[in-house]
């Protein structure tokens, strides 16, 4: 990452131990999820390339594939604030298409509130140029800690 940060490590120092996750998950690494920026608490920003096997049809990037990438760069994220949580709702406007011709997208996330039980979070998908192309809004529901 830009800044020197390992995302990864991060992750794996906040869960326990022997907690069953596979960290980094295959559909991050599937997507080759590549992170560029981390203000701690604050936000995280991924880029993800923009393949010919997630076009549409019209030869944009499938809108459930945007979303995939907002909830790869969300999760993990998340998990930064306040491990263990998950997702309970997602809701996403697109702006703009995400054309072949873009290399990769950003997306952004970052904490809005957070309260005892949740994490209310926004993200964003921009291009190179820094256009808004997709929001997004979640809540996390964070988990309850198990006693060990």
């Amino acid at each position: 990452m830009s800044d020197g940060t390992d995302i990864n490590a991060l992750l794996r120092a906040r869960l326990p131990a022997d907690a069953p996750l596979q960290i980094p998950p295959p559909c991050l690494t599937d997507m080759q999820g590549e992170p560029v920026g981390y203000v701690e608490g604050q936000s995280l920003a991924m880029r993800f390339p923009v393949v010919q096997r997630y076009q549409n049809p019209i030869g944009h990037m499938q809108g459930g594939f945007i979303v995939a990438a907002l909830d790869n760069t969300l999760g993990p994220f998340s998990y930064l604030i306040a491990p263990p949580s998950v997702t309970t709702s997602l809701n996403t406007q697109y702006l703009r298409p995400v054309t072949q011709e873009m290399s990769h997208i950003i997306c952004h996330a970052r904490l809005v509130e957070r309260t005892r039980t949740q994490l209310f979070l926004a993200g964003e998908v921009r291009d190179d140029a820094g256009r808004v192309l997709v929001m997004c809004q979640a809540v996390c529901q964070i988990l309850p800690q198990k006693a060990g």
